[in-house]
């Protein structure tokens, strides 16, 4: 009597590459890109730029020539980009809860926090690019007034540059925070545009909030920033002011976002 034993199939061992995670370079570009596919994002960033080549042009038209320089160019072109670049930071965090993307978002990755700092990530490389602009747009302007016969002088003090650069990435943070504290559009929008200002003008009517003012209008900490020199007492105002303004509402924001259910 002969017996057979059972073998068992062999099963081919699962040849399938490994998911791997985005990485967060790979993440703020897909950020950077959400910047300009919505149509109020790339309306906004058109406008910026139409605004701060407006100034030069009237600067160009009724400045006087002594008045017609780099420098001159530059710092009015920062006005419109810091306050209009925060709106499309305030857009980029509160989309994914307006237009209900929030669940795909957060599915294909599931630590928000990773799609939070790519998000933040993505506003610092657009305050950076928007220097660049209004650097581009300066030299134009310097350009045509030396043509023209204006003065055209190309003196510049780097420190410039250096506040520039804080005050922009200051400003588009700020609204981040905002945007990331109460997620949603025009909530986020009307609260960055208007407490501070309401600040502003309670601090210059009240007697008594004269003194806090000066270290928490940042309307007033970061006038210094247009000007070549800023003192010790000058960033450690701006500092307190950034904190209230910046940190506070970015921290709070994060962890509500880390925390809110999505539904």
């Amino acid at each position: 009597m002969t017996t057979t034993t059972a073998t068992s199939p062999t099963v081919a061992p699962d040849h399938r590459p490994a998911v791997r995670r985005p990485s967060l370079l790979r993440l703020t570009g897909v950020e950077l890109r959400k910047l300009v596919d919505t149509r109020a994002g790339l309306w906004l960033l058109i406008t910026i730029g139409l605004l701060a080549a407006a100034l030069v042009v009237v600067q160009l038209v009724w400045a006087t020539d002594a008045d017609q320089t780099f420098a001159s160019f530059f710092l009015p072109t920062l006005l419109p980009v810091g306050l209009l670049l925060p709106v499309l930071g305030i857009l980029s965090v509160t989309a994914e809860w307006s237009q209900r993307t929030a669940l795909t978002t957060f599915a294909l990755v599931p630590r928000r926090g990773r799609v939070i700092a790519a998000k933040l990530a993505a506003m610092v490389l657009a305050a950076l690019a928007s220097v660049l602009v209004s650097l581009g747009v300066a030299a134009a302007g310097t350009l045509v007034a030396g043509v023209t016969g204006g003065a055209g002088t190309w003196r510049f003090e780097g420190s410039l540059l250096l506040h520039a650069v804080v005050l922009q990435v200051a400003s588009v943070l700020m609204g981040a925070g905002f945007g990331l504290l109460l997620l949603n559009t025009p909530l986020a929008i009307v609260g960055y545009l208007l407490l501070p200002t309401l600040w502003s003008i309670l601090g210059g009517l009240i007697r008594h909030l004269e003194g806090p003012a000066g270290w928490l209008d940042t309307g007033r900490t970061m006038e210094p920033l247009f000007t070549p020199d800023v003192t010790a007492g000058q960033w450690a105002r701006l500092g307190v002011s950034l904190l209230v303004w910046l940190v506070v509402p970015l921290v709070a924001g994060l962890v509500r976002t880390l925390r809110r259910e999505v539904a």
